[in-house]
């Protein structure tokens, strides 16, 4: 009897650091949810590796983890911070509407993916990661904003939207500076 009373303490014991263990966040990753393409979320723990490979990574509720490369999703949160896919690269969501702010985090180019065994190269995203853009979420045009190219650009983007063309005239060529101009010309398109 008494020995069936240490196995049963044990097995408790075992049975409670287990569902502690897959409660814990793993170091390294955050509680996050990603969508794919079939617009279905999967959540758990996810580990950011778009600055070095153009992916992240997702441990499940059943402990499984697994790869996603930007070209296999539309989109992640992390934390606090949401991250939109676009050829395969991945963006980080400074506000979003009709028109999106985004920061490019990563550099998918040249990156292989694959129809069965057969090797297919993306050629990403134009401009490098930390690079700002203006993406319109009705025509699908992602619009890259550099200092060299502002004033052609917000004049695109912003067309007859006087408030939010004059906005963005305020930052003085700093393409950082944008949120404003794109959370107005978004009011004014509800």
């Amino acid at each position: 009897m008494r020995t069936l009373q240490t196995i049963t303490v044990f097995a408790f014991f075992f049975i409670a650091l287990n569902v502690k263990a897959q409660n814990e966040m793993p170091k390294g990753y955050a509680k996050g949810t990603i969508v794919l393409p079939d617009n279905t979320s999967v959540s758990g723990f996810v580990k950011d590796k778009m600055k070095s490979d153009a992916s992240v990574s997702l441990i499940d509720e059943n402990q499984k983890k697994k790869k996603y490369n930007g070209s296999d999703i539309l989109s992640v949160s992390i934390g606090d911070a949401n991250y939109i896919c676009i050829k395969g690269d991945f963006f980080k969501t400074i506000c979003s509407g009709k028109l999106c702010f985004l920061q490019k985090m990563s550099d998918a180019s040249g990156k292989p993916t694959y129809n069965g065994a057969e090797a297919i190269f993306s050629n990403g995203t134009e401009g490098k990661q930390g690079d700002y853009f203006i993406y319109n979420s009705e025509d699908k045009q992602l619009k890259l904003v550099a200092k060299k190219n502002f004033n052609e650009t917000i004049a695109a983007v912003f067309a007859g939207n006087t408030a939010a063309l004059d906005k963005a005239k305020t930052v003085n060529g700093d393409p950082s500076q944008l949120k404003d101009a794109v959370e107005v010309y978004n009011n004014s398109h509800k």
